[in-house]
Formats: C-alpha cells, structure tokens, sequence
C-alpha cells in the first residue's frame, strides 16, 4: 500500500515529541457518510449544532437519517424538516417534557413530512386532543410506531400498515372501541402490540393471526386510570403476553398453545360482591397459563379468592420452570403441586390478611423433590408463618442449590439476627444447598 508524501510528513512530525505533533483530524477525514452516520445517533439539536464547525459540516446535519426533536418548539422543528434533505429517513421522534407550557399546534405537518419520506420508525411523544393524522396509519413503509397521549383515534381511521411490526398505543382516545380492532386488521405482519391506556374502555378485542408480544396495561402505574371492562384475547401464536388490569370476570382468551411466557398483575374491582363469582372466573382464566414455561403472578391487590374454589384448583403446569408468585400463601402449595417441573421458585407474600400456611398432602410434591434448584423469599420479616415455609422447603427440596432471603430493612437489629440465626440451624434437604440473606 502506498503513503502519500503529505501523511509521511505527517507522521514524522508526530513522532519527533510534543514540540513538533501535528493534530490529526481524524473525524474529518471520514466520509460524509460515516459521519451522517455517527450524527444519527445525536438528538437533532445537537447534530444541527455541528454545523458551525467549518464549512464543510454546515449541512452535513441536513443528510442525517434520524431525525429526533427533544422539548423543541413549532418554529424549530418547522425550520429543520424543511431544509432536510434526505429523501428517505429512518426514524422521526418527537418528546415534550413540558406540555402546560409548550404544546405543539399540530401534528398534521409532521406525519405528512415524515410518511412522505418513507420513514421507517415514528415515535411520538406530546399532548394534543386533535384527531390523528390519517397517513400515519397508511404509511407502506413504516416498521414500528409508538403514539403516546398525542391525539385522538377516530373509528374513520382505515389502517394500512403491511410493513408494521411494532405498534404502541399508549394514553390516546379512541373515538369507539372499535378502533383497535380496525388498526390491528390493517398490520399484516405485526408481530408486537403495545395498548396502555389510563381511560376506561367498555371492550377490548385484541385478535390478530401474527402478534408474538402482547402488553396490556390499563392501570397506568398501579393505582389510577380505567379499566377494560371486557378484554378478549385471540392471538394462537402469542409467545409472550403481560397484562395488568383490574380483574373482571369477563376476560376471554382464546388458544394460547403457543405462550411461554406470561407477566400477570391483576387488582381488585371494589365493585364486585360476588367473591364466588370472581374467585371461579380468576382461576378459569389463570388456566390458560397452562402450557407457559415462565410465570409472573401478582395477585396482591386482587379481589379475595374463596378458599372452597381454590381448593378445587387442580390445573396442571406441566411445562413450568420458573414461577414469580406474589399472592396470599395459600397459592404456593397449589403451585408446587401442578407443577412438577418447577426449578426457579420466586415467592412475595401480598400485604393483603395473612393466611394460614398449609403444608401440601404427606406425599411432597414431585417439584421439590426433583427439580426445584433455586428458591428466593422477598420481604421476609420472620413470622411464624414464613419460618414454616422456609423450614418446609429446606428440609423437602432434595437437588436445591440456593435459597435466597431478602429480608425487611425495617427490622430491628436483634430480631434480625435471631431470625437468620433460626433459619440457619434448619434442616436441609439438600447437602449442596447454600442460604444466603440480603437487606431489602
């Protein structure tokens, strides 16, 4: 390879100690390309920001595929889609931290200038109550869109969107329930759908021959926002689903032979007196669970299941290896009954009224004798009740490898160490088990 005279020079003066270095300007040697390139990962007030470094950066910012609007007001942003001159960009995003002070007058400009530069991702973020833009939702090249509180879906809203694999819906208005529907008709080969909403919906229908990711959340945190108070559920190749919503009886699933994994938070309705009712429809839809080899369950704020219909629960997980149990005690025998395969055990009791803790019938449960091999207790504080529990296991799991006990850090100091020193003189089943504690 041959070098040129300018780049022995170059390297001689570099050599010859501080006195004689050059500076090399690595960065400007690049090609236009490569340093596009490297803009597109900077916010597009920063990569505009660039331009004053020498004439040949002035536009450079104007070829940057990605284009992202961070808290920037109308005038900027019209100001910058207007001299960009990328006929094709790959992303368009655009997030207000302030919306009291700082909302944006419309959206109507912006997806026009996006959809007509055949945009890939679009993510938007800002509070508006207008109507969305129909192109946004038939726009041809669009591969992902995230629309968070930014406008209203209107029922008129014909989706077209074949190359769409990921949609969030997330604090929007829907003008009728029956606008999830028509948008997820028109994604052909979605793959994952996001609906977070902090309104009440009369009827959620989620039904699609191609979604792998399902997340649905209706809590908006946990404690405010609506509810669906029907939510049905048809996707057969569901792989992955969470959901956390209010529990109502009427929440249909159809086949899920292909789910593995599933997160379900569920709380209580206040309006429901029908505790028999509730307690049958809540383990009628855990059963669709059946088949997942993962499962987080928080029932912690969840309508009081009867013990009479948890009794009768005999549903089987054959394919369950790791359980996230965050409930009343009374559901991990049940668990560790129908779950013979189970090997990662994670178990928060609920801060809902402590329940006696029932040793499973004499003949241990084939899970922990066989397979269970790791098991970590949260927010232990050393009843009687939780000692029984550790003590149980310890002394059935015969292959388990760790037990891991995260302890309240509100706990005195002497009630902690005469719990750790209990725990730690139980019997175990297992000679290559280790116990180890750690503060909350």
């Amino acid at each position: 390879m041959t070098i040129s005279k300018k780049h022995r020079r170059r390297r001689r003066k570099h050599s010859h100690g501080k006195r004689n270095t050059v500076p090399i300007d690595r960065l400007t040697d690049l090609p236009d390309s490569v340093i596009c390139h490297i803009l597109s990962f900077l916010s597009t007030q920063e990569s505009v920001a660039t331009s004053i470094l020498s004439r040949r950066w002035r536009y450079l910012w104007s070829y940057v595929p990605n284009l992202f609007f961070r808290n920037e007001n109308q005038g900027t942003i019209d100001r910058v889609i207007s001299l960009h001159k990328l006929q094709t960009i790959n992303s368009f995003s655009i997030r207000k931290d302030d919306w009291e002070n700082d909302q944006l007058d419309s959206l109507d400009s912006f997806a026009a200038f996006a959809v007509g530069r055949n945009v890939r991702k679009i993510d938007l973020y800002f509070y508006c109550e207008e109507p969305l833009p129909r192109c946004l939702f038939t726009c041809k090249t669009l591969v992902f869109l995230s629309l968070n509180c930014c406008g209203l879906v209107v029922v008129s809203s014909v989706a077209c969107l074949p190359r769409l694999k990921i949609l969030r819906l997330m604090n929007l208005d829907y003008e009728a329930d029956e606008c999830i529907p028509n948008l997820i008709s028109g994604c052909p080969v979605l793959e994952e759908l996001t609906i977070k909403s902090d309104g009440d919906m009369d009827y959620c229908n989620v039904s699609s021959p191609t979604i792998k990711k399902l997340f649905l959340d209706f809590m908006n945190d946990g404690y405010h926002g609506g509810r669906a108070n029907m939510l049905e559920i048809n996707i057969p190749s569901l792989e992955y689903l969470k959901i956390h919503d209010s529990f109502t009886e009427n929440i249909k699933c159809g086949v899920l032979t292909s789910l593995t994994e599933a997160n379900i938070i569920l709380y209580r309705d206040d309006t429901k007196e029908d505790h028999y009712l509730c307690s049958r429809s809540l383990l009628e839809f855990l059963d669709n669970f059946c088949k997942v080899r993962c499962l987080e369950l928080n029932l912690a704020y969840c309508t009081k299941i009867i013990d009479s219909v948890l009794s009768t629960w005999t549903t089987k997980f054959h394919n369950l290896t790791k359980l996230e149990l965050t409930t009343d005690c009374r559901f991990l025998p049940q668990f560790l009954e129908n779950a013979d395969n189970l090997e990662i055990l994670i178990f928060s009791e609920s801060n809902e009224e402590m329940r006696d803790w029932k040793e499973p019938p004499q003949q241990v449960p084939t899970c922990v004798l066989s397979h269970l091999r790791i098991i970590k207790l949260v927010w232990i504080c050393g009843n009687e009740q939780e000692l029984e529990i550790i003590k149980y296991l310890l002394r059935n799991a015969k292959v388990l490898e760790m037990m891991e006990i995260t302890y309240s850090q509100f706990l005195d100091s002497d009630k902690i160490i005469n719990m750790l020193t209990n725990i730690s003189r139980f019997q175990r089943g297992s000679a290559a088990c280790e116990v180890a504690f750690f503060p909350a």
